[in-house]
């Protein structure tokens, strides 16, 4: 298996900080970083549109993903979340077994 790096966009700290915990809490994630205080520019409904926002950086494992990324569409307030998955090529292997570790669920 292999570790991934999860890009997920918030309307504010604190709906990141209780999705993180979330994911955090179902083992879905080995840790959550949120970074507050971003802006996004994107298109929407064929409009330029900017939102403050904050970005959650997610660490799992590659057999995680799925009920991860579906425990964030079932959490998240937007109806099309920003859920972007990014393959880690390298890692420190004390912190990727301890990713690997933290996201293990007896029996999987």
């Amino acid at each position: 298996m292999s570790p991934l790096v999860v890009l997920v966009t918030a309307p504010s700290a604190d709906a990141a900080l209780s999705l993180g915990r979330a994911l955090v809490d179902e083992r879905l994630a080995a840790c959550v970083s949120v970074v507050p205080g971003i802006t996004s520019i994107f298109a929407w409904e064929g409009k330029r549109e900017e939102a403050a926002e904050a970005l959650l950086v997610i660490k799992t494992e590659s057999r995680r993903y799925a009920a991860l990324e579906q425990r964030v569409l079932e959490l998240h307030p937007y109806s099309v979340p920003e859920v972007l998955a990014l393959t880690v090529e390298a890692g420190s292997p004390a912190y990727v077994q301890w990713v690997r570790d933290s996201v293990t669920v007896e029996g999987r």
